[in-house]
């Protein structure tokens, strides 16, 4: 029998996590965050068995753990002791503190460095804010002349609302009796590394296929002013076929893209392409895959900058080309929220108990033309063209 690396391991479960995710069963969610952050947890008593002696702060932050600040040791230390207690759920429920938002801060970044998508777009901390102002126009025109109804109707629609608020992310931390032993700093690692994943596996997915029904509205919605909601449910865009990432065919769909929403054009100087693994594999690589006339390859050859970034949060033979920062996504603890809580919604091993906190955020495409929806199930391998020209006939040809 074969032994599975813990690598291996922990990406079956990411893997988990995301169907969980797709499938919107709370169930199915709770069951695969709670299998997740269990291997998390002894992944870091492993680390911490190993190298707990260790005052090498660079060894120490490889694996993970950091310096803590004053507020983030107080926090962890005031978590500790109320676990500790023989009534856990009352002593977690004094506690009056919620994340401190350099943790939130740090798990952001922890997310940008592992996720490139989430690199790409606008990912910010919100967690001090309830709503955000966005411009979703871009840049505007400005004009001379008195306040009048063209003016007027020259801003319509430039600024957006985002309510903070409305979508909801739980997530589960299953901890040990031991776990409890290893000190602040540890137990930080352990909840930066349990919240950054369940965060980008939750967040990415929902960036590309979100409804908008209590969580953000994906990539490949529709979010035009006169779309179609029903029930809370955003439509998917159209999809457009392209068959070759040729100069003609590619352009046609970038030009779109430099279509701002109130009728004037805008500059695009890269793009992003987010594509299935699989789908990357098979059919995005051999299309842009060129072999030069000494025999080596080129990948990811586009005749425009374009940045690919795997996700197997999109659909199989689908693919979304858009302008990053034209997506926003703000996530955070919340003005009230950010607390730890003890949870009895599922039971796991006697020396286990399970805790949960509450993320709060929201997410979507500034305007509708920023991101569009390929079908690239017909998408065919580049070849190299060549043309010969000047040829000169010889007599025996003649």
């Amino acid at each position: 029998m074969t032994m599975k690396s813990k690598d291996l391991i922990q990406q079956e479960l990411k893997e988990n996590l995301v169907k969980a995710f797709q499938s919107e069963d709370e169930n199915a969610i709770a069951q695969a965050f709670a299998a997740f952050a269990d291997t998390v947890q002894k992944n870091v008593m492993e680390e911490y068995n190993a190298y707990q002696k260790t005052q090498d702060s660079a060894i120490l932050t490889k694996r993970g753990v950091h310096q803590l600040t004053s507020e983030e040791n107080k926090f962890y230390q005031s978590i500790i002791d109320a676990m500790k207690s023989s009534n856990p759920r009352q002593a977690v429920a004094d506690i009056d503190i919620a994340f401190p938002e350099t943790i939130i801060d740090n798990i952001l970044e922890d997310i940008k460095a592992e996720h490139p998508l989430l690199d790409a777009i606008s990912f910010t901390n919100t967690t001090i804010l309830t709503k955000i102002l966005v411009n979703k126009q871009g840049t505007q025109l400005a004009v001379w002349g008195p306040l009048n109804s063209a003016i007027t109707k020259e801003l319509e629609g430039a600024i957006g609302k985002l309510d903070l608020t409305m979508c909801k992310l739980s997530a589960f931390m299953p901890i040990s009796k031991d776990m409890l032993t290893v000190g602040p700093q540890w137990i930080d690692a352990y909840v930066r590394a349990t919240l950054s994943e369940a965060i980008a596996l939750a967040t990415e997915t929902a960036i590309i296929d979100g409804t908008g029904n209590n969580e953000p509205i994906g990539m490949n919605r529709s979010v035009a002013d006169d779309v179609t909601v029903t029930a809370g449910v955003y439509p998917k865009k159209t999809k457009i076929a392209i068959t070759s990432f040729n100069p003609t065919s590619y352009g046609a769909i970038l030009g779109t893209l430099s279509k701002a929403p109130n009728g004037k054009t805008r500059p695009v100087s890269s793009v992003i392409l987010v594509v299935n693994p699989t789908d990357y594999f098979t059919k995005i690589f051999p299309a842009t895959t060129v072999r030069a006339t000494d025999g080596t390859y080129s990948h990811d050859v586009f005749p425009f900058p374009t940045v690919v970034i795997q996700s197997p949060a999109v659909a199989t033979n689908e693919a979304i080309v858009g302008i990053p920062k034209k997506y926003f996504m703000g996530i955070g603890a919340g003005t009230n929220g950010g607390k730890v809580e003890y949870s009895d919604e599922f039971k796991f091993l006697d020396d286990e108990r399970v805790y949960l906190t509450k993320m709060y955020g929201n997410g979507r495409a500034l305007d509708d033309n920023a991101f569009i929806l390929l079908d690239i199930s017909g998408i065919t391998p580049a070849t190299l063209e060549v043309q010969v020209t000047n040829v000169v006939k010889t007599k025996e040809q003649s």
